[in-house]
């Protein structure tokens, strides 16, 4: 065991990190900024909208409005960057604004009214006025926890400075050191008062600070970032993307099979067809006929099947038995012992189904190709308008969405009916997959 030391040590070291580590500083850096930056917009934004608005009567008004609100828009575009690169913090792109970055075709007056009109460029306004309100509790955040925290720590050896100017009645100056319940603390053991203080100021100071920048950036977030109409419209066009990529490939790979398999298994079966006929008409041996008769039932045979495969892949003939059928027939054909569970009080669509199935199918293969699983189970429920699967496997882990699992093939076949995917796989496993479809 670590002895009581080597715990300490351990112990200072990761509050040390937590307190001047590389992203405790940037958040650190990032609060002294912020405040003075917003204070800079504010006024600016202001004085524009107070000039502007008196003004609007004439043309002069106009153009300074719209240059307050590009100056909004610019200064919004800093500020998501500020907090992607200290915060780490991603706000997307809320759009085309309206008059773009030039003068568009319709000349620059049709440029001005872009920018009028654009609610994005009056959003960047209102965090523009906002953002002082909320960047302050970060400052504060700072001057507390990490200034004062460092003057009060190193008082033992700022002593000489920290203290405090008086002016008395007869025009004399002193000076007065830290004082705590009317004691001077100016000499031993009364250093240890300030120095304790200082210590617990900046353990505190991350955690003091990141509850400090939660308004702030939740402000960002949702002032900065696109509105709820822009994510619907871009999820949309996603999805609608994928969608006829997906069908693409589909009717490419339904294509291949046909002509690669069927196609050369009934080319051949017409082949075997005419050397019977031919043996037959020559009068040839009945050994040599039935084993032409054999080869070409056994093309059609091949064929039947591959065709019964191919539909399979289109569309599983089981799926109009219902989900649970489908999903237990799955199961029994799966290489891995599959605990099925379903609780399904109303029948899903076609498409739900359909797409409820293909998931299980993918997660269930993943499982026993990738995930060295000796068990998985799949637990499916609809109820309220909502199916719900999750597959669950004991396999070794580490699976996430994007890293080439299939994952991000299933999640873009789910949004395209306003489904969702999570995926929880920590190193050593389980691996749990949650799919979400609406279904009403």
């Amino acid at each position: 065991m670590p002895s009581l030391r080597s715990r300490l040590w351990s112990r200072f070291r990761t509050r040390a990190v937590a307190t001047f580590g590389r992203r405790a500083l940037a958040a650190v850096l990032y609060g002294v900024i912020a405040f003075p930056l917003a204070l800079v917009g504010f006024f600016l934004t202001l004085v524009g909208l107070a000039f502007g608005g008196a003004l609007s009567v004439t043309t002069l008004g106009l153009w300074l409005l719209a240059a307050t609100v590009r100056g909004a828009s610019a200064l919004g575009a800093l500020q998501r960057g500020l907090a992607r690169r200290l915060l780490g913090l991603e706000i997307e792109q809320p759009g085309a604004e309206g008059g773009g970055t030039g003068v568009s075709a319709g000349g620059i007056l049709s440029w001005r009214r872009g920018i009028l009109l654009d609610r994005t460029g009056w959003r960047a306004v209102g965090c523009a006025l906002l953002t002082p309100f909320t960047a302050v509790f970060a400052y504060a955040a700072v001057v507390i926890g990490y200034i004062y925290g460092a003057l009060f720590t190193l008082h033992p050896l700022l002593k000489r400075w920290n203290y405090n100017t008086v002016h008395t009645s007869d025009g004399t100056t002193h000076h007065v050191s830290l004082e705590f319940f009317g004691y001077q603390l100016d000499s031993w053991p009364r250093w240890l008062i300030p120095f304790t203080a200082g210590l617990l100021l900046l353990a505190v100071a991350p955690l003091l600070l990141r509850y400090a920048l939660g308004p702030h950036r939740a402000l960002l977030t949702v002032l900065l970032g696109p509105d709820a109409a822009t994510r619907r419209i871009r999820t949309l066009e996603e999805t609608r993307a994928r969608a006829v990529d997906d069908a693409a490939a589909t009717l490419r790979r339904i294509e291949r099979d046909l002509h690669d398999g069927t196609q050369a298994r009934l080319v051949a079966l017409a082949m075997h067809l005419t050397l019977i006929r031919e043996l037959v008409t020559a009068g040839a041996e009945p050994d040599r006929v039935l084993t032409a008769v054999d080869t070409a039932r056994g093309n059609a045979t091949q064929a039947i099947t591959d065709l019964r495969h191919l539909v399979k892949g289109i569309h599983p003939p089981v799926l109009d038995e219902g989900l649970h059928a489908a999903l237990t027939t799955l199961a029994a054909d799966s290489a891995l012992p599959v605990t099925l569970t379903t609780d399904i009080g109303t029948r899903p669509t076609p498409a739900v189904e359909t797409i409820a199935y293909f998931c299980a199918a993918e997660l269930l293969a993943n499982t026993t190709k990738h995930a060295h699983a000796t068990a998985a189970a799949v637990d499916v429920t609809a109820r309220d308008g909502l199916l719900r699967l999750r597959v669950t496997d004991d396999g070794q882990g580490g699976a996430t969405i994007g890293a080439g699992s299939g994952l991000t093939g299933l999640l873009a076949r789910v949004r395209t009916v306003d489904g969702t995917l999570t995926c929880d796989s920590p190193p050593g496993g389980p691996t749990v997959v949650t799919v979400e479809l609406p279904h009403t």
